[in-house]
C-alpha cells in the first residue's frame, strides 16, 4: 500500500525515533565490540611481551648462575687438589717411614748375628755393654719414627674422615629431600622406551638443523640428558640407539631453540687453539694405531668435559655415521674448526695421508700458539704499568688535587701558574663529567670495533698504519710473512694446487693488504704469469722473502723455500717481540714518572710561591 505524498512527512516523523533507536543500538554494539577487542589485544600483547621478557631474563639469569657456579667450582678445584696432593704426600711419607722401620729391624737382626759371632773373640762384659748401647740407640730411633708415623697417620685419617663424612651427609640430605624422592619416583614410573612413527611427523625433516632435548639410558645404566642438533626426531633416535643407549624421550619447542640454539657460527662453538692441538695430535695417533675414525672420535669425546666440545664431537660422529667425510663433517660445524685444517683434511683424504697431514697441522698450530703467547707475554708487563699509571693519575686528580683547591681559593689576588690552573680544571672536569667521559670512551671503542669489523676501507687503513709504525710495524709484517709462507709451504707439501692454495690463503688471512696481494697473485696465475710478480717491490713483503720465492720457482723447490722463509722470519718475529718488551718497559715507566711528577709539581709550585709571599712580609 502506497502512502500518499501529503502523509509522507508525518510517516517520516513517526519512524524517526524508531530509526534513531535502531542505528544507535547498532553503533553502540560495534563501539563496544571494537573497544573490547582493543582492550583484549592490549592485554594479550602486554602478557605476551612481558612473558617473553620474563623468559629472556630467566635465560640470562640461568646463564649467569651457571657461569658463576662454574667459576666457583673452578676456584674450589685448586684447594681440593692441593688437599688431595697433601694427603697423598702424607701417605707416601708414612710408607717411607714404615719401610725405614722395617729396614732398621732387619739391620738390628744382622747386628745381633754379627755380635754373636764376635762373642767368641770379645769379652762378655764389653760385648754386653756394646749390645745394650746399640739396642738403646736403635730403640730411640724407632720410637721417634713411630711417633712421627702415628702423628701423620692420625692427621691424614682425620682429614679423610672429615671429607668423606661431609660428602656422605650432603648426598644423604639431597637424596632424602621430598623433591629428589618425588622426582626419582616419577622418573622410575614414567620411563618407557620411546617409539617413533618412521613415516609420519617424527621422520619429517626440517630445512635446517634444530635442537632436540633427549633423555636416555647409557649402556652402563646411567640416565643421560642432553641436547642434540639434527633435522628430525628419527635422526636423533637412530644416533642414540647406535651408541647403545635406550631412548626415553625426544622433544623440541621454541624455548629449547632459544636457550640452546643450533647456531654453529657462534663464537662459543669455536675450539680453543690448545684443545685443537690436542685433538689433532690424538686423532692422528689413534688413526696410526689402526682405530676406526668414528671410534677414535668417541674416545676423544670422553676426554673432554666441555659441553660445547661434547656437542661438536657428537655432531661429527653423527655426520660420519650418515656417510659424510671427515672434512665435510668438520665443515658443517661452522667456526669450530679453522678453514685451513678443513682444507688440509680434505686434500689428505684424497691422497690417503690423513695422519701425516694432522701431524703437520698440529705442529703448525703449536707454532702459532707459541707466537701468540710470546706477544701476550711481551705486552703483559707494559699493559700492567699502563693500567697502574692511569689508576694513579685518576686517584691524584680526583682525591688529591681537590684538597688543594680550597687552599688556592683562599689566596686572593695570587695568580696560579698555567700548568696548575690546567691541572685544577682537569680535576674539576673529571669530578663533574666522569660519567660522560666513561660513556664517551665506551662509545668510541664500540664505534671503532664496529667499523673495524664491518668497513673494509677502515680496516685496511688501520692495518696500513699499524704496519708503518716504528718497531711495531716490523713485528706485524714479520708475523704476516711467517703465517703466509708457513701456510703456503704446508699446502704445497700436501700436493694442493697453487691456485687452490691461494684461494685458501685468501679465506684464512685477516690482513686486507695481504689479501690484495693474494688476489693479485690469483689474477697473475690466471694470466699464466709467475707467483712472484705480485710480490715484487711491494712494501709489505720483504725483499729476501721475494727472492726466495723467485728461487723456488726457478728450481722447482717452492715448498722447501717457503718453509725456510717461514723459519727465518719466525725467528726475526721472536727477536722483534723481545726488543719491543725491552723498549716498552722503560718507556712506560718514564711516562708514569713524567705524568705523575708533572701533576705533583704543578700542585707544589703555588705552595712555594705562597711561602715566598709570606717570607716577603
Amino acid at each position: 500500500m502506497k502512502v500518499p505524498k501529503f502523509l509522507k512527512p508525518i510517516v517520516f516523523v513517526l519512524k524517526l525515533p524508531i530509526m534513531l533507536i535502531k542505528y544507535c543500538n547498532i553503533g553502540l554494539f560495534f563501539t563496544l565490540y571494537y573497544f573490547i577487542d582493543i582492550v583484549l589485544r592490549i592485554i594479550t600483547g602486554l602478557f605476551k611481551y612481558l612473558f617473553i621478557g620474563f623468559v629472556v631474563i630467566c635465560r640470562y639469569l640461568y646463564r649467569f648462575i651457571r657461569y658463576v657456579g662454574m667459576g666457583i667450582a673452578s676456584l674450589l678445584i685448586v684447594p681440593i687438589n692441593l688437599i688431595i696432593k697433601f694427603i697423598k704426600n702424607k701417605k707416601q711419607k708414612q710408607q717411607e717411614l714404615l719401610k725405614k722401620n722395617e729396614e732398621a729391624k732387619e739391620r738390628n737382626k744382622l747386628i745381633e748375628e754379627e755380635n754373636k759371632k764376635r762373642l767368641k773373640e770379645v769379652k762378655k762384659t764389653e760385648f754386653e755393654e756394646l749390645i745394650e748401647q746399640q739396642k738403646n740407640k736403635n730403640m730411640a730411633e724407632d720410637l721417634n719414627n713411630n711417633v712421627k708415623v702415628s702423628e701423620k697417620k692420625t692427621f691424614g685419617q682425620k682429614l679423610n674422615a672429615l671429607v668423606e663424612k661431609f660428602n656422605k651427609k650432603v648426598k644423604d640430605w639431597w637424596a632424602n629431600t621430598p623433591f629428589a624422592k618425588n622426582k626419582a619416583k616419577k622418573n622410575d614410573i614414567n620411563r618407557q622406551a620411546l617409539l617413533l612413527d618412521l613415516t609420519g611427523d617424527d621422520a619429517k625433516k626440517s630445512n635446517q638443523k634444530i635442537t632436540f632435548k633427549y633423555v636416555a639410558k647409557s649402556p652402563e645404566g646411567n640416565i643421560i640428558k642432553g641436547y642434540f642438533p639434527a633435522y628430525s626426531k628419527v635422526e636423533v633416535h637412530s644416533f642414540l640407539l647406535s651408541e647403545g643407549n635406550e631412548v626415553y624421550s625426544i622433544e623440541t619447542n621454541k624455548w629449547i631453540q632459544q636457550l640452546h640454539p643450533a647456531d654453529v657460527n657462534s663464537k662459543s662453538n669455536k675450539i680453543k687453539t690448545k684443545d685443537l692441538i690436542f685433538f689433532i695430535t690424538q686423532l692422528s695417533t689413534y688413526i696410526k694405531a689402526g682405530i676406526p675414525l668414528v671410534e677414535s672420535l668417541k674416545i676423544l669425546s670422553r676426554q673432554y668435559k666441555n659441553a660445547n666440545y661434547q656437542r661438536i664431537f657428537r655432531s661429527l660422529i653423527y655426520e660420519l655415521s650418515m656417510g659424510a667425510s671427515l672434512s665435510d663433517a668438520m665443515d658443517k660445524q661452522g667456526v669450530a674448526f679453522p678453514k685451513l685444517l678443513i682444507n688440509m683434511v680434505k686434500v689428505s683424504e684424497m691422497t690417503g695421508e690423513l695422519p701425516e697431514a694432522l701431524d703437520d697441522m698440529a705442529e703448525y698450530y703449536t707454532e702459532i700458539d707459541r707466537t701468540r703467547k710470546q706477544m701476550i707475554t711481551a705486552l703483559t708487563y707494559p699493559a700492567i704499568i699502563f693500567v697502574v699509571a692511569i689508576a694513579a693519575i685518576i686517584f691524584i686528580m680526583v682525591w688529591v688535587v681537590p684538597r688543594f683547591v680550597t687552599i688556592y681559593s683562599s689566596m686572593e689576588g695570587a695568580e696560579l701558574p698555567g700548568i696548575t690552573q690546567f691541572v685544577l680544571n682537569a680535576s674539576k672536569f673529571l669530578q663533574e663529567k666522569w660519567l660522560w667521559l666513561i660513556l664517551g670512551i665506551s662509545l668510541f671503542i664500540l664505534i671503532f670495533v664496529y667499523m673495524y669489523k664491518n668497513i673494509k676501507s677502515f680496516r685496511t687503513f688501520i692495518q696500513y698504519v699499524m704496519m708503518h709504525l716504528p718497531i711495531i710495524g716490523q713485528v706485524v709484517i714479520y708475523n704476516e710473512v711467517t703465517m703466509f709462507t708457513k701456510t703456503f709451504a704446508s699446502l704445497l707439501a700436501h700436493n694442493v694446487f697453487i691456485t687452490d692454495s691461494m684461494e685458501i690463503l685468501n679465506k684464512i688471512s685477516n690482513n686486507e693488504i695481504y689479501k690484495s696481494l693474494i688476489l693479485d697473485t690469483i689474477t697473475n696465475l690466471a694470466k699464466g704469469e709467475k707467483i712472484s710478480l705480485a710480490f715484487n717491490n711491494h712494501w709489505a713483503f720483504p725483499v729476501p722473502a721475494y727472492e726466495m720465492i723467485v728461487t723456488g720457482e726457478k728450481t722447482g723447490q717452492l715448498p722447501e723455500m717457503m718453509d725456510k722463509v717461514a723459519k727465518y722470519y719466525q725467528e726475526l718475529h721472536a727477536n722483534s717481540v723481545t726488543r719491543i718488551k725491552t723498549f716498552v718497559e722503560p718507556i712506560m715507566i718514564l711516562f708514569l714518572t713524567v705524568i705523575v711528577g708533572g701533576i705533583i709539581l704543578s700542585i707544589v709550585i703555588p705552595m712555594f710561591n705562597l711561602y715566598n709571599l709570606v717570607q716577603s712580609y
